[in-house]
């Protein structure tokens, strides 16, 4: 198994340094078909290179597409399982952050939560890969305050590290009528404002925690992005008066989630 690993590691390592050159080739036959097309001479940094070039160039031929990167393949067989994610926190946990942990296992469909212990990040993430778990999500806390949550995607990432903020548990939203039960049904996902090449590389992360809901489903989550924040609720709903009359009811928690970096 650690030598699959470590082929597997090599294999991604050499395809992303690949990336650059493959990049670098197409952007130059993209100019020199942009140049003979509209007339113009060829920039002159590419005259050296325009016969090997215009022999490579085929409009029709896959030498003219846009490369693929290794961010396309992170995800590209999500689709086909569940996720099956881990949870756990760092070292001697306090109790809200235990709570908080506990409160995260059933917002994620397929979870699992696992005390820390003794274990270090390494021995983990060998027997989530082990036992095929899709991601390990990591939270952190200062002096009490959950402060910090990271999502490793397995088995080669990417791995996002978010600032925590504003974390409030569903026993301590201040309207106490709007607390429902936790449901586990699978969860409809509304994205919010992740126009960016980030942003939409961050939205892939995060919607990919979650498994394809039933149409059926009541329960939402939100992720709303405003000035590089990214506000989570948590709602159920319910049609109390016919279809044109819809209930919500926040089952918490809430939390604000600032991404500051991204492997």
């Amino acid at each position: 198994m650690l030598r699959r690993n470590i082929r597997m590691r090599r294999e991604y390592l050499y395809r992303k340094n690949l990336e650059g050159k493959e990049r670098l080739l197409y952007e130059n036959k993209r100019k020199i078909n942009k140049a003979l097309e509209e007339g113009k001479p060829i920039p002159t940094e590419l005259r050296n290179e325009e016969p090997e070039l215009r022999r490579q160039i085929d409009l029709e031929d896959v030498n003219t597409e846009i490369p693929r990167s290794h961010i396309d393949d992170e995800y590209a067989n999500a689709n086909q399982r569940d996720p099956k994610i881990l949870i756990t926190t760092s070292r001697s946990p306090s109790a809200p952050l235990t709570q908080f942990a506990k409160e995260l296992k059933i917002v994620f469909p397929n979870a699992q939560r696992m005390n820390r212990g003794g274990q270090v990040i390494s021995e983990i993430i060998e027997t989530c890969r082990a036992h095929d778990f899709s991601d390990v999500v990591l939270v952190h806390e200062h002096r009490g305050v959950p402060d910090g949550i990271i999502v490793c995607h397995l088995p080669l990432g990417p791995t996002a590290y978010f600032g925590l903020h504003n974390v409030v548990t569903r026993h301590d939203i201040k309207d106490k009528k709007s607390v429902g039960t936790m449901s586990e049904a699978y969860p409809h996902i509304i994205l919010d404002n992740f126009s960016s090449k980030l942003g939409e590389r961050t939205a892939n992360i995060l919607k990919h925690l979650f498994p394809v809901p039933k149409p059926d489903s009541k329960r939402i989550i939100t992720l709303s992005n405003q000035s590089d924040y990214i506000s989570f609720r948590h709602h159920v709903y319910d049609k109390p008066g016919g279809p044109k009359s819809i209930e919500l009811k926040e089952v918490g928690p809430r939390f604000e989630l600032r991404l500051y970096q991204l492997a």
